[in-house]
């Protein structure tokens, strides 16, 4: 049965409301907050902020038994669409499908000729993460690879003419750690080519340019909602746009490819599910297993998106978070530029900053593995910019693409590039150990 607030006895509710006040008793007990040591207390590179409310309203959801998506999925879905001020926003289990949902829903043969087919081309980046490029490949597409900049990390957007031709249909770009690539220019090729454009923002939800929100300028945008980015439901992603068309195709194929759009446990929303003439089926074939697509199913729980309810009253505090913490890194290395190539935001942007890039220079006294080593000793945890030139990843070598250039500043990304955290769950104490540490090994070499 699904959870009914009419239906439920007043014991039941009595019940309910005992629990969840006992979850905000174990949240106390539970995770008490912990003494920072140096060098004993790890400085994670990411991770989950949360408190009692995320846990009441998942016990809330899971008391409610109702599986799938349902009332909490809604409810982001509504309030995560405001806050991009876009009409659409359907909840996937990952960023990943997210990224796949978004490229593949443009194969639809209800796109007609702006259908993307087996062949055409879609524009990206070599420095990037595995599954913004891996639906290209996946959906028979041929991915075609620019370059970077640096100090943005973001695509070179002076490659765009270059790597179009005839069979260019779409481009799909991640704003890299937060940083929104060149919206302006970038929006302005694809409009001006009649291409698809798909906004990657699974690390930048927050982002503006020109104070506009990111996820804005192109046809459709993702999100992810992994413990690692600005909110978390421990899996799942988003994707967005404001074409109701696409917002259709989204649903068929996250929803196992159906023609069907009704809501799980919910029937005969077109009021005709027993009168449709679709492919070589008989009239009046139930709609409910009419298949229009090759789909997937990419669906996640109301349990994850209850936590992502209570995680987006957060959100702009996570954000502000962010950019205090990158902008202690940065004014604290300041002093180290002869060392290191400080990150640099794109024109026109405010970043809402999911990491903070930082690429050793050429004939420093140390490499960039010395650097990951030694902040590794003291429990300091760091990561590489994703895959740094994908092209040179076992995955990859054997792939059908095309390449603008050399690729000679992703392979410098690949050399000499790591990113360190800014996420809400450190603090100065945090940070001023991590920049003690750099100054000191910078010290001994």
């Amino acid at each position: 049965m699904k959870y009914s607030p009419e239906l439920m006895t007043d014991r039941a509710d009595e019940l309910r409301a005992r629990i969840l006040e006992m979850v905000s008793e174990y949240y106390s007990a539970a995770f008490p907050e912990r003494e920072f040591i140096p060098g004993e207390t790890p400085v994670p590179i990411s991770g989950k902020v949360f408190d009692a409310a995320e846990i009441q309203l998942l016990v809330d959801a899971g008391l409610d038994f109702w599986l799938t998506t349902g009332r909490y999925a809604a409810q982001f879905e509504d309030e995560f669409a405001r806050i991009f001020t876009l009409r659409h926003a359907m909840l996937t289990n990952s960023g990943s499908s997210a990224n796949l949902l978004a490229l593949s829903c443009l194969t639809s043969p209800s796109l007609k000729d702006r259908a993307l087919r087996a062949g055409d081309e879609v524009i990206t980046v070599a420095s990037g993460f595995p599954t913004t490029v891996n639906p290209i490949i996946q959906n028979g597409l041929v991915p075609v690879f620019l370059d970077v900049e640096i100090p943005t990390y973001n695509v070179d957007a002076g490659q765009l003419e270059e790597a179009k031709s005839s069979r260019t249909r779409a481009v799909i770009l991640a704003h890299t750690l937060g940083n929104p690539f060149n919206l302006e220019r970038v929006a302005e090729f694809a409009r001006k080519n009649n291409l698809w454009l798909i906004e990657d923002c699974c690390d930048a939800v927050g982002a503006k340019f020109q104070d506009r929100h990111v996820g804005t300028f192109g046809d459709l945008a993702t999100v992810s909602f992994y413990p690692a980015h600005h909110i978390t439901m421990g899996e799942g992603g988003c994707v967005l746009t404001n074409r109701p068309a696409l917002k259709t195709l989204i649903e068929s194929f996250r929803d196992w490819g159906r023609d069907c759009w009704c809501v799980p446990g919910v029937a005969n929303t077109c009021g005709k599910r027993f009168e449709w003439q679709l492919g070589d089926l008989p009239f009046g074939y139930d709609h409910k297993y009419t298949y229009s697509h090759i789909g997937y199913n990419l669906k996640l729980t109301d349990m994850q998106a209850a936590i992502g309810v209570a995680q987006l009253k957060k959100l702009p505090t996570f954000i502000e978070k962010r950019r205090r913490n990158f902008q202690f890194l940065y004014e604290g290395l300041s002093d180290m530029e002869e060392f290191f190539i400080l990150p640099q935001a794109t024109q026109g942007a405010e970043p809402s900053w999911f990491g903070f890039p930082l690429s050793v220079r050429e004939g420093a006294p140390f490499t960039r593995d010395e650097v990951l080593r030694y902040l590794d000793d003291y429990k300091i945890a760091t990561r590489l910019i994703f895959g740094g030139n994908l092209l040179r990843q076992p995955a990859y070598l054997g792939i059908r693409h095309r390449k603008v250039g050399d690729l000679s500043n992703s392979d410098f990304v690949m050399n000499n590039s790591l990113w360190m955290g800014v996420w809400p769950g450190l603090d100065e104490r945090m940070l001023t150990f991590v920049l003690d540490k750099l100054h000191e090994m910078a010290a001994r070499r």
